[in-house]
């Protein structure tokens, strides 16, 4: 069992990926709706892995990936975004996030996601 932030400006998909947590056994630790937050939240409870989207307000997800990388650079990091634009994920995970999620998605991808980052990771 992993202990996961979910950062995400939308509601309806922090609710889904609570869900694909329980499913998976996971813990969530956090829930942030911008950026500012998710570095908040990472500090006070320091997870496992933080899914952290990628086009979120008052900081966006990739300025918050470099802050927490910055603050703590074995942050483990996924990033989920609604866009295939490769230089935005070469972008994130020239900055240390470690897998990249598509929206939308479905329980296994976002499972596999993790469970990989786990076992190269932890």
């Amino acid at each position: 069992m992993a202990r996961i932030l979910i950062a995400d400006d939308s509601d309806a998909i922090r609710l889904v990926l609570k869900d694909i947590m329980q499913i998976g056994h996971h813990q969530v630790v956090g829930e942030a709706i911008n950026g500012v937050e998710a570095v908040k939240m990472y500090e006070s409870s320091k997870p496992d892995i933080v899914l952290l989207d990628v086009a979120m307000p008052k900081k966006d997800g990739f300025f918050a990936l470099k802050e927490i990388i910055a603050k703590d650079p074995m942050a483990k990091v996924i990033m989920i975004t609604a866009t295939d634009n490769l230089k935005t994920i070469n972008d994130c995970i020239s900055e240390g996030a470690l897998a990249y999620i598509l929206k939308p998605f479905d329980f296994e991808d976002v499972l596999r996601s993790i469970n990989m980052v786990l076992e190269k990771h932890l």
